[in-house]
């Protein structure tokens, strides 16, 4: 994939790379990872918090998926991030 965004982008013109092909795509690869990886772990961060909160949740048996998504939907618009 970073192989043919690269190449993309060279071919229109859009960009004039100043170092070397392979490690014009291997920086793109690591860029495109951690983009990928943004939501996982956003996800793990929202389990540890509703972890915490364990009992409360079961006790007053709340829906864990809600409380998950509103969760992540709260922030996501604090931190500003596109999944």
């Amino acid at each position: 994939m970073a192989k043919k965004i690269v190449d993309n982008l060279v071919a229109k013109e859009m960009i004039a790379p100043k170092i070397p092909a392979d490690k014009l795509i291997a920086q793109a690869e690591a860029i495109l990872l951690e983009e990928l990886m943004v939501e996982d772990r956003l996800n793990n961060e929202v389990r540890e918090l509703l972890k915490k909160h364990e009992t409360d949740i079961e006790r007053n048996r709340m829906d864990y998926r809600k409380l998950f998504e509103l969760t992540k939907q709260e922030l996501v618009k604090e931190r500003n991030l596109v999944l």
